[in-house]
């Protein structure tokens, strides 16, 4: 009897070390967050959301945690989750972007504005001639030309769009013909997306007309005399030269002299005291020498 009651606690004793070797660990809990937040989450290759959030019932041991997130370089390692919580934090690194061509701004998507600039091959012009534009464009594909003006070119006048080349430099010639008005010009550079412009002002000179008139045209030496006229070529000044008898045979440059904004001019001088006597001619040009204009007058003792 004794013996049957030995044999049955040892059994109890066997069967109970069973039930406790056979009793699984806790299960682990993940507070998963990242930077920036929204991440998806992969455990084990398996979507469980996105950041940040909480995942219980995990398995303790090792397991594979992922983040993903579009734009930014995908976050992966294999970490060792224990029985109770665990945190994992993982700061995500944007994907570098290239710079493209984009169809709709013409220029490369940098991020940076492009920079233009504009020259002219000169600040005058003489109608009939043609005129140089060129400058730089950082990060331009195409640039385009508009010109503001007198007479046609008053609401502007796309001329053309103009290619940069590898050096991000471009040029344009202008060749308008004779039949432009004369005055001041506006030439307007930008990129094709019109998100930066240049300008510069030059003048066309020509298609006018100089006159010049003597105060008097019967003047002895010494007396005071007025030289006058219009300039409408568009020119800033006219040059005077007088011609006449002995020295003056070849011409005497009098000066040049600033055209007004209602184009004339005038000049006040005084007839020298030894001044040969005979008919003199009083020659008028635009600067540059595009047209002129003459008048005589007489020098003689009254």
């Amino acid at each position: 009897m004794l013996r049957e009651i030995v044999f049955g606690i040892l059994a109890a004793g066997i069967l109970l070390a069973g039930c406790v070797a056979d009793v699984p660990a806790p299960a682990g809990t993940l507070e998963l967050t990242s930077s920036p937040p929204g991440a998806e989450i992969y455990l084990d290759s398996q979507y469980r959301g996105t950041t940040p959030s909480t995942i219980t019932g995990v398995e303790p041991g090792s397991h594979t945690l992922e983040y993903r997130m579009s734009g930014y370089t995908s976050w992966q390692s294999v970490v060792s989750v224990p029985p109770g919580t665990s945190n994992f934090f993982a700061e995500l690194a944007a994907v570098p972007v290239t710079p493209q061509p984009t169809a709709d701004t013409g220029y490369l998507s940098t991020g940076i504005p492009p920079g233009l600039t504009v020259r002219v091959s000169r600040e005058e012009m003489i109608i009939g001639d043609s005129i140089i534009f060129s400058g730089t464009c950082t990060g331009c594909k195409t640039i385009v030309l508009t010109l503001y003006g007198p007479g046609f070119y008053t609401d502007g006048v796309v001329l053309g769009t103009v290619k940069t080349d590898a050096i991000n430099a471009w040029t344009y010639t202008w060749n308008p013909g004779t039949k432009l008005q004369s005055g001041t010009f506006t030439i307007v550079v930008s990129d094709s997306a019109g998100t930066v412009s240049d300008r510069k002002e030059f003048r066309a000179i020509g298609n006018g007309v100089v006159t010049v008139t003597p105060s008097s045209y019967a003047a002895s030496p010494g007396d005071s005399i007025t030289f006058s006229g219009r300039c409408t070529t568009g020119a800033r000044n006219v040059k005077l030269v007088l011609f006449g008898p002995d020295r003056f045979s070849t011409g005497v440059d009098l000066g040049t002299f600033s055209v007004t904004a209602d184009n004339t001019w005038s000049y006040r001088t005084r007839l020298e005291s030894t001044m040969p006597v005979g008919t003199y001619t009083a020659s008028a040009s635009d600067v540059p020498k595009t047209t002129s204009g003459s008048s005589q007058f007489t020098v003689g003792y009254a």
